[in-house]
Protein backbone atom coordinates (compact mmCIF):
# COMPACT_ATOMS: atom_id res chain seq x y z
CA UNK A 1 0.00 0.00 0.00
CA UNK A 2 1.35 3.14 -0.73
CA UNK A 3 0.54 6.37 1.49
CA UNK A 4 0.54 9.54 0.72
CA UNK A 5 -1.50 13.31 1.82
CA UNK A 6 -4.19 15.95 -0.16
CA UNK A 7 -4.82 19.01 1.01
CA UNK A 8 -7.61 21.60 0.36
CA UNK A 9 -5.00 24.48 1.09
CA UNK A 10 -7.40 26.08 3.88
CA UNK A 11 -7.44 29.03 5.30
CA UNK A 12 -5.53 28.43 7.93
CA UNK A 13 -6.19 30.59 11.94
CA UNK A 14 -2.94 29.80 14.43
CA UNK A 15 -4.37 27.94 17.58
CA UNK A 16 -2.29 29.69 19.51
CA UNK A 17 -2.21 33.30 18.75
CA UNK A 18 -5.65 33.77 16.99
CA UNK A 19 -3.91 35.15 13.39
CA UNK A 20 -4.97 34.12 10.29
CA UNK A 21 -2.17 33.43 8.19
CA UNK A 22 -2.06 35.58 4.85
CA UNK A 23 -2.47 33.77 1.18
CA UNK A 24 1.11 34.50 0.27
CA UNK A 25 2.22 32.65 3.71
CA UNK A 26 -0.14 30.21 3.35
CA UNK A 27 1.16 28.77 -0.11
CA UNK A 28 4.50 29.19 1.41
CA UNK A 29 3.60 26.86 3.92
CA UNK A 30 2.14 24.34 1.37
CA UNK A 31 5.34 24.00 -0.46
CA UNK A 32 6.76 23.23 2.44
CA UNK A 33 4.74 20.54 3.09
CA UNK A 34 4.49 18.78 0.03
CA UNK A 35 8.59 19.13 0.34
CA UNK A 36 8.65 17.45 3.73
CA UNK A 37 6.40 14.95 2.07
CA UNK A 38 8.89 14.70 -0.53
CA UNK A 39 12.15 13.77 2.07
CA UNK A 40 9.93 11.81 4.25
CA UNK A 41 9.28 9.00 1.91
CA UNK A 42 5.52 9.51 0.83
CA UNK A 43 3.87 8.25 -1.92
CA UNK A 44 1.92 10.72 -3.44
CA UNK A 45 0.71 14.91 -2.69
CA UNK A 46 -2.70 15.92 -3.93
CA UNK A 47 -3.85 19.11 -4.33
CA UNK A 48 -7.91 19.41 -4.28
CA UNK A 49 -9.82 22.37 -6.19
CA UNK A 50 -12.35 24.38 -4.76
CA UNK A 51 -13.69 27.57 -6.08
CA UNK A 52 -14.57 29.35 -2.34
CA UNK A 53 -13.19 32.44 -0.41
CA UNK A 54 -11.83 29.66 2.15
CA UNK A 55 -9.72 27.38 0.28
CA UNK A 56 -6.78 28.51 -1.93
CA UNK A 57 -6.58 25.74 -4.24
CA UNK A 58 -8.34 27.11 -7.12
CA UNK A 59 -5.22 26.71 -10.04
CA UNK A 60 -3.95 23.30 -8.78
CA UNK A 61 -2.08 22.75 -11.76
CA UNK A 62 -0.36 25.83 -11.17
CA UNK A 63 0.71 24.96 -7.23
CA UNK A 64 1.80 21.22 -8.23
CA UNK A 65 4.15 23.13 -11.00
CA UNK A 66 6.32 24.82 -8.34
CA UNK A 67 5.99 21.77 -6.33
CA UNK A 68 7.47 19.65 -8.69
CA UNK A 69 10.05 21.92 -9.38
CA UNK A 70 11.20 21.46 -5.61
CA UNK A 71 10.94 17.69 -5.09
CA UNK A 72 12.52 14.36 -6.86
CA UNK A 73 10.37 11.49 -5.59
CA UNK A 74 6.99 12.38 -4.55
CA UNK A 75 4.26 11.64 -7.21
CA UNK A 76 1.94 14.81 -7.56
CA UNK A 77 -1.59 15.07 -8.59
CA UNK A 78 -5.06 16.74 -8.32
CA UNK A 79 -7.78 15.78 -5.74
CA UNK A 80 -9.73 16.10 -7.75
CA UNK A 81 -10.15 17.76 -10.71
CA UNK A 82 -13.00 19.29 -11.26
CA UNK A 83 -13.73 17.74 -14.92
CA UNK A 84 -17.38 18.73 -15.54
CA UNK A 85 -16.43 22.49 -14.96
CA UNK A 86 -13.21 22.19 -17.11
CA UNK A 87 -12.60 22.42 -20.63
CA UNK A 88 -10.51 18.56 -21.18
CA UNK A 89 -8.51 19.98 -23.71
CA UNK A 90 -6.72 22.32 -21.12
CA UNK A 91 -6.99 19.75 -18.67
CA UNK A 92 -4.93 17.94 -20.62
CA UNK A 93 -2.60 20.42 -22.17
CA UNK A 94 -2.22 21.35 -18.31
CA UNK A 95 -1.53 18.14 -16.78
CA UNK A 96 0.69 16.73 -19.96
CA UNK A 97 3.42 19.99 -19.07
CA UNK A 98 3.06 19.07 -15.50
CA UNK A 99 4.14 15.50 -16.05
CA UNK A 100 7.04 17.30 -18.33
CA UNK A 101 8.23 19.50 -15.52
CA UNK A 102 8.07 16.49 -12.94
CA UNK A 103 9.57 14.08 -15.15
CA UNK A 104 6.84 11.55 -15.42
CA UNK A 105 5.48 12.04 -11.70
CA UNK A 106 1.95 12.86 -11.76
CA UNK A 107 -1.29 11.70 -11.80
CA UNK A 108 -4.53 13.06 -12.83
CA UNK A 109 -7.48 12.27 -10.52
CA UNK A 110 -10.79 13.69 -11.95
CA UNK A 111 -14.27 13.53 -10.05
CA UNK A 112 -17.40 15.79 -10.38
CA UNK A 113 -16.42 17.56 -6.93
CA UNK A 114 -18.72 18.09 -3.44
CA UNK A 115 -19.87 21.69 -3.99
CA UNK A 116 -21.14 23.36 -6.94
CA UNK A 117 -19.48 26.69 -7.18
CA UNK A 118 -17.92 26.22 -10.08
CA UNK A 119 -21.48 25.11 -12.11
CA UNK A 120 -22.33 28.97 -11.85
CA UNK A 121 -18.75 30.77 -11.55
CA UNK A 122 -18.22 28.92 -15.38
CA UNK A 123 -22.27 29.57 -16.58
CA UNK A 124 -22.79 25.73 -16.46
CA UNK A 125 -25.96 24.32 -15.59
CA UNK A 126 -26.32 22.88 -12.51
CA UNK A 127 -28.69 19.86 -13.99
CA UNK A 128 -25.88 18.65 -16.25
CA UNK A 129 -23.89 17.27 -13.62
CA UNK A 130 -24.26 14.00 -14.73
CA UNK A 131 -23.86 13.86 -18.58
CA UNK A 132 -21.04 17.26 -18.32
CA UNK A 133 -18.78 14.55 -16.45
CA UNK A 134 -19.31 12.01 -18.51
CA UNK A 135 -18.93 13.65 -22.00
CA UNK A 136 -15.92 15.17 -20.78
CA UNK A 137 -14.19 12.13 -20.05
CA UNK A 138 -15.14 10.83 -22.51
CA UNK A 139 -12.91 13.39 -24.78
CA UNK A 140 -10.07 13.54 -22.13
CA UNK A 141 -9.50 9.50 -22.46
CA UNK A 142 -9.82 10.25 -26.22
CA UNK A 143 -7.32 13.23 -26.10
CA UNK A 144 -5.09 10.72 -23.69
CA UNK A 145 -5.09 8.71 -26.78
CA UNK A 146 -4.21 10.28 -29.27
CA UNK A 147 -2.38 13.71 -29.87
CA UNK A 148 -5.06 14.19 -33.05
CA UNK A 149 -8.78 14.04 -32.12
CA UNK A 150 -11.85 14.19 -33.79
CA UNK A 151 -14.83 13.94 -31.16
CA UNK A 152 -18.57 15.67 -30.97
CA UNK A 153 -20.61 16.03 -27.86
CA UNK A 154 -23.36 18.27 -26.64
CA UNK A 155 -21.47 20.41 -23.68
CA UNK A 156 -18.41 21.83 -25.69
CA UNK A 157 -17.63 22.74 -29.21
CA UNK A 158 -16.51 19.38 -31.89
CA UNK A 159 -12.63 18.50 -32.35
CA UNK A 160 -12.70 17.95 -36.37
CA UNK A 161 -8.47 16.32 -35.83
CA UNK A 162 -7.05 19.11 -34.28
CA UNK A 163 -3.84 18.51 -32.49
CA UNK A 164 -3.17 18.56 -28.65
CA UNK A 165 -0.25 19.09 -27.38
CA UNK A 166 2.38 18.91 -25.45
CA UNK A 167 2.43 15.31 -24.73
CA UNK A 168 3.10 13.98 -21.32
CA UNK A 169 6.21 12.21 -20.28
CA UNK A 170 4.14 8.86 -19.34
CA UNK A 171 2.18 7.38 -21.66
CA UNK A 172 -0.25 7.15 -20.92
CA UNK A 173 -0.48 9.59 -18.45
CA UNK A 174 -2.30 8.26 -15.70
CA UNK A 175 -6.19 9.09 -14.97
CA UNK A 176 -8.35 7.89 -11.95
CA UNK A 177 -11.81 8.52 -11.27
CA UNK A 178 -12.52 9.81 -7.98
CA UNK A 179 -15.85 8.47 -6.77
CA UNK A 180 -18.47 9.52 -3.93
CA UNK A 181 -20.83 6.75 -3.42
CA UNK A 182 -23.07 6.38 -6.26
CA UNK A 183 -23.32 2.90 -7.52
CA UNK A 184 -23.18 4.18 -10.98
CA UNK A 185 -19.64 5.78 -10.71
CA UNK A 186 -18.18 2.67 -9.78
CA UNK A 187 -19.69 0.86 -12.33
CA UNK A 188 -18.79 3.57 -15.17
CA UNK A 189 -14.99 3.31 -13.78
CA UNK A 190 -14.66 -0.35 -14.12
CA UNK A 191 -16.32 -0.39 -17.54
CA UNK A 192 -13.35 2.39 -18.63
CA UNK A 193 -10.90 0.17 -16.80
CA UNK A 194 -9.25 3.31 -14.65
CA UNK A 195 -8.15 2.97 -11.30
CA UNK A 196 -10.70 4.07 -8.46
CA UNK A 197 -10.33 7.15 -6.03
CA UNK A 198 -13.14 6.23 -3.50
CA UNK A 199 -13.62 9.56 -1.34
CA UNK A 200 -14.59 8.19 2.06
CA UNK A 201 -16.12 11.24 4.30
CA UNK A 202 -18.40 9.84 6.60
CA UNK A 203 -19.58 6.25 7.52
CA UNK A 204 -17.38 3.24 8.20
CA UNK A 205 -14.74 2.31 5.65
CA UNK A 206 -16.35 -1.22 4.69
CA UNK A 207 -19.51 -0.53 3.80
CA UNK A 208 -17.94 0.55 0.83
CA UNK A 209 -16.69 -2.70 -0.10
CA UNK A 210 -19.99 -3.96 -2.06
CA UNK A 211 -19.31 -0.90 -4.19
CA UNK A 212 -15.39 -1.69 -4.91
CA UNK A 213 -16.64 -5.28 -5.37
CA UNK A 214 -19.37 -4.32 -8.38
CA UNK A 215 -15.80 -1.98 -9.56
CA UNK A 216 -13.60 -4.82 -9.87
CA UNK A 217 -16.93 -7.00 -11.38
CA UNK A 218 -18.14 -4.16 -14.09
CA UNK A 219 -13.96 -4.21 -15.15
CA UNK A 220 -13.58 -7.89 -15.17
CA UNK A 221 -16.39 -8.30 -17.42
CA UNK A 222 -15.43 -5.59 -19.62
CA UNK A 223 -11.96 -7.46 -20.07
CA UNK A 224 -9.46 -5.72 -18.33
CA UNK A 225 -6.81 -6.55 -16.05
CA UNK A 226 -7.18 -6.78 -12.22
CA UNK A 227 -3.68 -4.93 -11.96
CA UNK A 228 -5.40 -2.54 -13.86
CA UNK A 229 -8.61 -1.99 -11.48
CA UNK A 230 -6.03 -0.40 -9.14
CA UNK A 231 -8.18 1.03 -5.87
CA UNK A 232 -7.69 4.57 -3.53
CA UNK A 233 -8.60 5.97 -0.97
CA UNK A 234 -9.09 9.64 0.34
CA UNK A 235 -10.06 9.99 3.49
CA UNK A 236 -9.66 12.57 6.21
CA UNK A 237 -7.10 12.07 9.00
CA UNK A 238 -3.97 13.03 11.33
CA UNK A 239 -0.63 11.65 13.13
CA UNK A 240 -0.22 12.50 16.47
CA UNK A 241 1.13 11.10 19.26
CA UNK A 242 -1.57 9.40 20.37
CA UNK A 243 -5.57 9.03 19.90
CA UNK A 244 -6.16 11.52 22.05
CA UNK A 245 -3.69 14.23 21.27
CA UNK A 246 -4.54 13.88 17.31
CA UNK A 247 -8.67 14.08 18.16
CA UNK A 248 -7.73 17.06 20.26
CA UNK A 249 -5.98 18.84 18.19
CA UNK A 250 -8.38 18.50 14.67
CA UNK A 251 -11.16 19.04 16.57
CA UNK A 252 -11.91 22.67 16.58
CA UNK A 253 -11.08 22.73 12.75
CA UNK A 254 -13.26 20.02 11.96
CA UNK A 255 -16.16 21.57 14.03
CA UNK A 256 -15.59 24.91 12.40
CA UNK A 257 -15.15 23.34 8.16
CA UNK A 258 -18.55 20.49 9.06
CA UNK A 259 -20.29 23.14 10.81
CA UNK A 260 -20.43 25.80 7.98
CA UNK A 261 -20.99 23.03 5.03
CA UNK A 262 -24.01 21.66 7.67
CA UNK A 263 -25.61 25.08 7.52
CA UNK A 264 -25.14 25.74 4.00
CA UNK A 265 -26.69 22.16 3.41
CA UNK A 266 -29.36 22.55 6.05
CA UNK A 267 -28.28 19.34 8.53
CA UNK A 268 -27.70 19.59 12.03
CA UNK A 269 -24.33 21.36 13.68
CA UNK A 270 -21.74 18.11 14.00
CA UNK A 271 -21.47 17.54 17.70
CA UNK A 272 -17.85 16.23 19.23
CA UNK A 273 -19.32 12.91 20.12
CA UNK A 274 -20.60 12.15 16.40
CA UNK A 275 -16.70 13.17 15.48
CA UNK A 276 -15.06 11.11 17.93
CA UNK A 277 -17.29 8.28 16.65
CA UNK A 278 -16.31 8.78 13.64
CA UNK A 279 -12.75 8.72 14.68
CA UNK A 280 -13.19 5.27 15.91
CA UNK A 281 -11.73 1.81 14.88
CA UNK A 282 -14.45 1.01 12.28
CA UNK A 283 -14.98 4.89 11.74
CA UNK A 284 -14.10 6.96 8.37
CA UNK A 285 -11.27 9.09 10.08
CA UNK A 286 -7.77 7.93 10.35
CA UNK A 287 -6.75 9.85 13.74
CA UNK A 288 -4.09 8.67 16.25
CA UNK A 289 -0.70 7.80 16.27
CA UNK A 290 1.70 5.66 13.81
CA UNK A 291 0.88 2.55 14.84
CA UNK A 292 -3.05 3.10 15.56
CA UNK A 293 -3.31 4.13 11.65
CA UNK A 294 -1.10 1.55 10.25
CA UNK A 295 -3.24 -0.92 12.24
CA UNK A 296 -6.41 0.69 10.79
CA UNK A 297 -4.91 1.15 7.04
CA UNK A 298 -4.02 -3.02 7.17
CA UNK A 299 -7.39 -3.97 8.59
CA UNK A 300 -9.70 -1.38 6.34
CA UNK A 301 -7.48 -3.05 2.72
CA UNK A 302 -8.33 -6.39 3.86
CA UNK A 303 -12.17 -5.78 4.00
CA UNK A 304 -12.12 -3.44 0.82
CA UNK A 305 -10.00 -6.99 -0.91
CA UNK A 306 -6.88 -4.61 -1.17
CA UNK A 307 -6.14 -1.14 -1.63
CA UNK A 308 -3.60 0.18 -3.60
CA UNK A 309 -3.09 3.46 -2.12
CA UNK A 310 -4.61 6.00 0.76
CA UNK A 311 -4.10 9.55 0.79
CA UNK A 312 -4.99 11.39 3.52
CA UNK A 313 -6.49 15.18 4.14
CA UNK A 314 -4.59 16.59 6.80
CA UNK A 315 -5.34 20.33 6.48
CA UNK A 316 -7.37 22.01 8.62
CA UNK A 317 -8.00 25.62 9.61
CA UNK A 318 -6.85 25.67 13.14
CA UNK A 319 -3.90 23.36 12.66
CA UNK A 320 -0.54 24.80 13.56
CA UNK A 321 2.02 24.81 10.44
CA UNK A 322 4.16 22.70 12.70
CA UNK A 323 1.71 20.11 13.98
CA UNK A 324 1.00 19.84 10.29
CA UNK A 325 4.42 19.24 9.35
CA UNK A 326 4.87 16.43 12.59
CA UNK A 327 1.89 14.55 11.23
CA UNK A 328 3.82 14.32 7.40
CA UNK A 329 7.05 13.60 9.25
CA UNK A 330 5.23 10.40 10.78
CA UNK A 331 2.76 9.58 8.32
CA UNK A 332 6.08 9.19 6.21
CA UNK A 333 8.40 7.93 8.54
CA UNK A 334 6.60 5.84 10.72
CA UNK A 335 2.97 4.66 9.10
CA UNK A 336 4.06 4.16 5.30
CA UNK A 337 7.01 1.64 6.13
CA UNK A 338 4.42 -0.25 8.21
CA UNK A 339 1.69 -0.99 5.71
CA UNK A 340 4.45 -0.98 2.39
CA UNK A 341 4.11 -4.85 1.94
CA UNK A 342 -0.01 -4.56 2.51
Amino acid sequence: MHVGVDSFVSTVTDPATGRLIGPEERIEHLLEEITLADASGLYSFGIGEHHREEYYDSAPPVILGAAAALTSRIRLGSAVTVLSAADPVRVFQQFATLDLIAKGRVDLVVGRGSFTEAFPLFGLALEDYDSLFAEKLDLLLKIRESAHVTWSGLHRPALTGQGVYPRPAQNPLPVWVGVGGTPESFVRAGLLGLPLMVAIIGGEPRRFAPLVELYRRAGAEAGHAPADLKVGLHVFGYVGDSVRSAADTIYPGWHQMFTQVSRERGFPTPTRPQFDATSGPDGAFFLGDPDTIATKLRRVSEQLGGVYRVSLQMTNPRLAHADLLRGIELLGTEVAPQVADV
